[in-house]
């Protein structure tokens, strides 16, 4: 089954059991993992950086539009504007919760139960129905970052996602492994990734738009712990 980077993302955070999300910096996360997968398809590049005070732009690249839905409106909004990336993943990211969760009922993979806490809020989960593909994506995540196979562009690209928000060490079975030496391995391909010829420049800038937008989220609400 061929899931976007985004929906194989969203199985991650979702518990299994509970169907809760487990993450706080969704919207970023999500739209860093629609842009990868625009640029790991070719239908986005970023300029070069020309200076010291010149943000770097993410631009369309013509005719190459993607059909998918969720990655056609996220094309559109890159085309609509030449933006940053930190500016890009939170306007991509604003309705993928939604979207990719029915998208993954839609497909069978999770279920949608309908909640109230406390008997009065509503809330909706989505635990799972069919962890097959789940469980792929993790045998895929443990081969790079616990058995050191060889790895592919597209697991790399995941990996980074998830190293951006600290969470390559809670996906994966690490058979043995410190939680410390699965987060360091996970870093160390990121690395690779930038000094590699195939990663393309946006896949990039999404990791570190992400990586800005949670630490930005996280010095906020350490603020605002302070102060209250």
């Amino acid at each position: 089954m061929d899931l976007l980077l985004a929906e194989d993302l969203m199985l991650l955070l979702l518990d299994d059991e509970t169907g809760a999300v487990r993450q706080t910096h969704l919207r970023p996360l999500l739209g860093g993992a629609v842009l990868a997968d625009l640029a790991l398809g070719g239908a986005v590049d970023v300029e070069e950086k020309r200076g010291f005070w010149h943000t770097a732009r993410v631009h369309p690249v013509a005719g190459r539009r993607p059909a998918d839905p969720v990655l056609a409106a996220a094309y559109d909004e890159v085309a609509a504007k030449p933006r940053s990336a930190q500016d890009l993943v939170n306007r991509i990211g604003k309705p993928l919760k939604d979207d990719l969760t029915e998208r993954l009922v839609e497909r069978g993979l999770v279920r949608r139960e309908e909640h109230r806490v406390l008997g009065l809020f509503p809330t909706t989960r989505w635990p799972a129905e069919d962890a097959a593909h789940e469980q792929e994506v993790r045998r895929r995540l443990g081969d790079l970052l616990v058995r050191g196979l060889t790895p592919d562009p597209r697991t790399v690209a995941l990996v980074a996602l998830l190293s951006a928000v600290d969470l390559t060490h809670k996906v994966v079975d690490r058979e043995g492994l410190p939680g410390a030496e699965v987060r360091k391995r996970g870093k160390k391909l990121v690395e690779q990734m930038d000094d590699g010829e195939w990663a393309a420049k946006a896949v990039r800038d999404a990791v570190a738009a992400i990586t800005a937008a949670a630490a930005t989220a996280a010095v906020a609400g350490g603020a605002a712990a302070a102060s209250g």
